[in-house]
């Protein structure tokens, strides 16, 4: 399976252009098998998501890109979140503790809010994004050697923000996740590898040959407004 796990929905995310039918209807278009939404600090779209997601027949999962002190940090598998910044080994250990998942958004982008060598601070997280569809490709470059470094699971993801975004980099998972449940435990197995979307399918990209990564334009302009 291929899931976007990072996508930003404008009810929620004041940066964003995309709604959920939008992003759904994209999504389907481009073969991603699921998508996860992951508004900014907020996870007020999950009553809606899981309605319209039983209306469509289409898998969508709602985590959080929450901004701790040390920078953006996806999660999922939690039913609260903290109301203010806190550290992030305080946010990771707050997520484990509600047998959620974690991982690095984007750890090495210049917009000041990746966690950048506070990985090297920090345990517990599952994941490092390393493939970003708004994040330049030598960011990506780095943050696959952290993954190495670190022996986390290296994940792609769009960011999306607005329509072109949509899917641009996704995760391959080989098994099939049907729930937020499966996307856990899926986490804590491992297995998963980044992809990218070219001439109309996804391409997996192995760890140890990101050299290989095309440099397209997507991955180095960043034509839209968000935060992370």
């Amino acid at each position: 399976m291929f899931i976007d796990l990072h996508m930003h929905e404008m009810r929620n995310s004041g940066d964003s252009y995309l709604t959920l039918e939008e992003i759904v209807e994209i999504a389907k278009k481009k073969g991603l098998d699921a998508i996860c939404i992951t508004d900014h600090d907020n996870m007020d779209i999950r009553s809606f998501a899981k309605e319209y997601s039983a209306k469509t027949g289409y898998p969508i999962f709602v985590g959080i890109e929450f901004y701790s002190l040390q920078g953006d940090i996806i999660a999922y598998g939690i039913e609260d979140y903290p109301r203010e910044r806190i550290s992030a080994q305080e946010f990771i250990d707050f997520v484990r503790e509600q047998g959620g998942v974690c991982y690095s958004a984007h750890p090495f982008r210049n917009n000041r809010r990746g966690m950048e060598e506070h990985l090297d601070e920090v345990t517990g997280l599952s994941g490092i994004e390393v493939l970003n569809g708004s994040t330049h490709r030598e960011a990506c470059m780095k943050a696959a050697e952290y993954a190495k470094k670190l022996d986390l699971i290296p994940v792609g993801a769009s960011d999306c923000h607005v329509p072109e975004k949509v899917g641009v980099c996704a995760t391959y998972f080989p098994m099939e996740i049907q729930s937020e449940t499966d996307l856990v435990r899926a986490f804590r197995s491992g297995g998963m590898k980044p992809a990218y979307y070219k001439d109309g399918a996804y391409h997996i990209v192995e760890i140890d040959d990101m050299d290989a990564f095309p440099r397209e334009e997507w991955i180095s302009s960043r034509k839209n407004k968000e935060r992370g």
